[in-house]
């Protein structure tokens, strides 16, 4: 088995913003089998994140990946032509050492997330088993718990709320399919309740409310029972989870939270 073909392309994602989608293929048994992987991009960045490498020219705004793009297509791929597909931490350890910086700034996080997922797929489609099990083990069985984002604040919404993400997490039940149920109660339990209390039930950046409430408190409030509205117990079969994004409102040592400054400690 060896990796024949990587190629990225410009797209734009959910936000109608550029990223960029890597394809590989990959030759085995005299046959050919591709592998896609189009790299999320969030609307805020970490200041210890990974860097996303982005053009900062005129075309869409600065956001266009076209330097990535070239970082993968004349860069990468020539060095990982050629390459097992399985040699999954051989093909990262690779890109790591050509980046050579602690950030990927060189090439990008965005280009090197690309071509390892794509790889993988790639060889995943080769063997011809599911994803999951090929990352997991073929004797993997569990599927990841699911964190949705329901209520938007930060700079996914333009409301009060400084915390980017409230989620729920319905991590008390046995199977995938009865947490997605559960979450989407949930979901249309606290349109319901939003409603009720005279807020606004429109969708923020990434799909979940985005509500006039007054603090963060609020909204957790808010979450709670709608869990209980949907017939489900908080902290025993439905958890919840902030995302709360504290780079953006951490300045000068302080971070300020509903107006207010508080200390770092």
């Amino acid at each position: 088995m060896r990796i024949s073909w990587i190629r990225a392309y410009q797209v734009l994602d959910s936000r109608g913003n550029p990223t960029l989608e890597v394809v590989a293929a990959v030759d085995y048994n005299g046959s050919t089998y591709f592998g896609n992987f189009m790299v999320p991009s969030g609307a805020s960045t970490g200041s210890h994140e990974a860097l996303e490498l982005r053009d900062g020219e005129k075309a869409f705004h600065g956001k266009g990946v076209l330097k990535a793009i070239e970082n993968v297509n004349q860069v990468i791929a020539p060095k990982l032509i050629g390459l097992n597909p399985t040699a999954q931490r051989t093909i990262d350890k690779l890109m790591l050492e050509l980046d050579g910086t602690s950030q990927k700034s060189k090439l990008g996080a965005n280009a090197i997330l690309g071509v390892s997922v794509a790889v993988a797929k790639a060889a995943a489609n080769a063997l011809e088993i599911p994803f999951f099990k090929y990352i997991g083990g073929l004797q993997g069985e569990v599927l990841p718990v699911p964190m949705l984002n329901v209520i938007n604040g930060g700079k996914h919404a333009d409301n009060n709320l400084d915390f980017q993400e409230f989620m729920i997490v319905p991590a008390g039940f046995s199977r995938f399919s009865e947490a997605m149920q559960a979450a989407s109660e949930i979901y249309h339990s606290l349109k319901k309740l939003l409603k009720s209390k005279g807020y606004s039930v429109n969708v923020g950046d990434e799909g979940g409310f985005a509500p006039e409430v007054k603090t963060q408190r609020e909204a957790v409030e808010l979450l709670l029972k709608a869990i209980e509205d949907s017939g489900y117990k908080p902290g025993e079969q439905v958890w919840l989870a902030l995302d709360v994004a504290a780079s953006e409102i951490f300045n000068n040592g302080k971070y300020t939270v509903g107006g207010k400054e508080l200390t770092r400690d």
